[in-house]
């Protein structure tokens, strides 16, 4: 067993370091993908790619972390914890299975904590075909006034507006109609962009590097911030496919959730990034999953991503204020408790030696 603890990080910088460290440590070689702008600190930021397992494998297995920014403090830790585990690195040994860790999807928003990228765009809503008309959400139009008000924290008469819209339509209407994604409104939440982002191009790029000629490919994609403290729901990442679906109940068990059915946590959506693989990998059979951990409840998560956003497009705030939303959207997407790091390690570590075992 690995020191849980020592796998996580406070920072992008510290994160990175480690994450490099244990490639390094594990004789595996790092190809890092260079973000045009810096970190928060100064620091560069990257997408770093490394391939344990053989370089013709036709079973690929890909763990992504970070695709919200944020997120990543929660699984670049499970990262970092395979790297050093000798028991992982034996089963993927013996399974022939070729194992890329993609650290830090979105870079820019794990240095900044901001769940989304330099462009304010949410990665995955970010994977639409921008030469067709892209999809109009009218549900947010009509919620788009009460997100973002004029001062932080929200008056009164918002508080009240927001409350009555909650009282009339339930909260699961309101998180549908903000988190499906919206193009129409750059500097709002949940936009899918008007152009691919550099992370959206970026991973096709990886994908056609390190998968391209994979006859099975898997996917893991680590987030968090719905559902129950510490749960880790497994959210079938993939077409509305029946077999595909089966086949990820069959590896991950009949718990699997879907935005298909209605039975998941997360609303249904468009854009996702899974939608790369059938550009970039088409010939492979997919199968993926999101593994989505719980935080805080789904009111505390939208205020601090209101929060967020409001900072965003007010730099003027205060470092008082400025620091005090940092901190709670740090809190709304990683509990910083060993018991939740221990419930987030041993529930990866069952998917990642489940995918293996699909796989093989």
């Amino acid at each position: 067993m690995t020191n849980i603890h020592s796998a996580f990080s406070k920072s992008y910088a510290e994160a990175r370091q480690k994450f490099l460290s244990a490639a390094h440590s594990a004789g595996l070689q790092v190809e890092s993908h260079i973000h045009p702008e810096k970190g928060r600190d100064g620091e560069e930021l990257a997408m770093d790619v490394v391939r344990e397992g053989p370089a013709n494998a036709k079973q690929v297995l890909l763990i992504s972390s970070a695709c919200h920014g944020v997120e990543g403090y929660c699984g670049s830790g499970v990262q970092i914890d395979a790297l050093r585990s000798a028991e992982w690195h034996k089963a993927v040994a013996q399974s022939g299975v070729a194992v890329v860790y993609v650290h830090a999807l979105n870079p820019h928003g794990f240095s900044h904590v901001r769940r989304v990228t330099q462009e304010n765009v949410d990665l995955n809503r970010n994977f639409q075909d921008f030469s067709k008309p892209l999809p109009d959400n009218t549900a947010y139009k009509e919620v788009q006034h009460l997100l973002l008000p004029d001062q932080w924290p929200p008056n009164e008469a918002n508080q009240q507006a927001t409350l009555q819209y909650i009282a009339q339509h339930g909260m699961p209407k309101l998180q549908s109609a903000v988190s499906q994604g919206q193009h129409h409104h750059p500097q709002g939440l949940f936009f899918g962009g008007q152009a691919p982002t550099w992370s959206n191009q970026t991973i096709r790029k990886v994908l056609k590097q390190q998968a391209a000629s994979a006859q099975k490919l898997a996917w893991i994609d680590l987030h968090t911030g719905l559902g129950p403290s510490g749960v880790g729901e497994r959210i079938y990442a993939g077409a509305n496919d029946a077999a595909a679906i089966a086949r990820a109940r069959q590896w991950w068990g009949p718990g699997i959730t879907s935005i298909y059915d209605g039975s998941s946590s997360s609303a249904f959506l468009t854009g996702l990034m899974w939608m790369s693989v059938q550009d970039e990998c088409p010939h492979a059979e997919y199968t993926g999953i999101a593994l989505e951990y719980g935080t805080l409840p789904m009111n505390d998560m939208l205020s601090a991503l209101r929060a967020d956003h409001w900072l965003h497009i007010h730099p003027e705030a205060s470092d008082e204020l400025r620091k005090s939303i940092k901190a709670q959207i740090f809190a709304a997407f990683y509990t910083d408790t060993d018991v939740w790091r221990e419930q987030i390690i041993s529930q990866a570590r069952e998917a990642m030696f489940q995918a293996v075992e699909g796989l093989k």
